[in-house]
């Protein structure tokens, strides 16, 4: 499709995201209105999920949407979290694909935590090209396209380009602040390795920690498109995640990679490729494999270019997990 003009579409992704903002907004305060008004049952609420929750305003975000996508865009293809649930096939071509989660950071959401957004990622030739995520409790905007740059608008830091300021080296993973998840598969195959990974990334070695790399600190805010930002403005120095989906990470790997990030997926292939040239491509393979690793951009030292401290310190932190499936 010779005519995608991604300008065109990161504007309308733009608009439409702060739009979506204001219903998941709006959906949150009816929430807390209802239940203070005693309009909800209580013991029934109690028993419900976080699916259950947030379905209301997950769909009614997501409509509008694809709704608006569609009119804008008639020939383009919509891949939507709740769209994803209800049984739509999820398979990239090189045709215009929009990648949605209307609410990224559901039991933030619930919990009335401002950690959660909206998320619109566009791929285009099969690549991620636009991304946009809107924290709508935060006003924080963060967009991206190929080849012109990340960019945040927030009460916070104004209108600046992305990372928020010059890229520091990164020596090692002991001065890396990292953000991780635990994620919903807590069974003790799964939660074994990762409690196992955490401790040798937070261990003290000296200490008895055997591969201890004593990480300066850890983070968990419970929403993958979020996190990428914030590795992006160069807040966390790398993000690490198995189980989510495209929908929440196509959007934050475009901001990632025009602010100088990587984003690179499972730890095998990750580690054939990390000496060729194809090492940080998000292909389809990468971008629906549901094992994200992601790094900030990083400034030279005296000793060693950036470009290479980020392959040194992605291979680092592979060799010190024990990678699990997802689920």
């Amino acid at each position: 499709m010779s005519d995608f003009n991604a300008e065109e579409v990161l504007t309308f992704a733009i608009n439409i995201a702060k739009q979506a903002g204001t219903i998941i907004r709006e959906g949150s305060a009816k929430r807390i209105d209802d239940q203070n008004q005693g309009k909800v049952d209580v013991e029934e609420l109690i028993k419900k999920n976080t699916a259950d929750l947030v379905t209301e305003t997950d769909q009614k975000t997501e409509k509008f949407i694809k709704d608006a996508i569609s009119k804008q865009f008639p020939s383009h293809k919509f891949i939507g979290e709740e769209s994803w649930a209800a049984g739509q096939q999820a398979t990239l071509t090189d045709e215009p694909h929009w990648i949605v989660d209307p609410i990224d950071g559901t039991n933030g959401f619930v919990h009335n935590f401002v950690m959660c957004c909206v998320s619109i990622g566009v791929t285009f030739q099969s690549r991620p090209t636009v991304g946009v995520v809107y924290a709508p409790f935060l006003d924080t905007l963060y967009y991206a396209r190929t080849g012109a740059g990340a960019f945040i608008e927030s009460p916070a830091y104004g209108e600046r380009q992305l990372p928020l300021a010059k890229p520091m080296p990164l020596p090692s993973l002991k001065q890396a602040l990292l953000a991780v998840e635990y994620g919903s598969d807590r069974g003790p195959g799964v939660l074994d390795k990762k409690m196992e990974s955490f401790k040798r990334l937070i261990g003290d070695e000296d200490a008895g920690i055997k591969g201890g790399r004593m990480v300066q600190g850890v983070r968990s805010i419970g929403s993958a498109a979020l996190s990428c930002c914030y590795v992006a403005q160069g807040t966390f120095d790398l993000w690490h995640e198995v189980g989510c989906w495209a929908w929440d990470v196509c959007a934050g790997a475009v901001i990632i990679q025009e602010a100088g990030g990587v984003v690179v997926g499972a730890k095998e292939p990750t580690l054939k490729s990390i000496s060729t040239e194809s090492f940080g491509d998000i292909t389809p393979e990468v971008l629906q494999g549901r094992k994200y690793l992601v790094i900030r951009g990083v400034g030279d030292s005296k000793s060693e270019k950036g470009a290479d401290a980020q392959k040194r310190i992605i291979k680092t932190f592979y060799e010190t997990i024990d990678e699990w499936d997802a689920k």
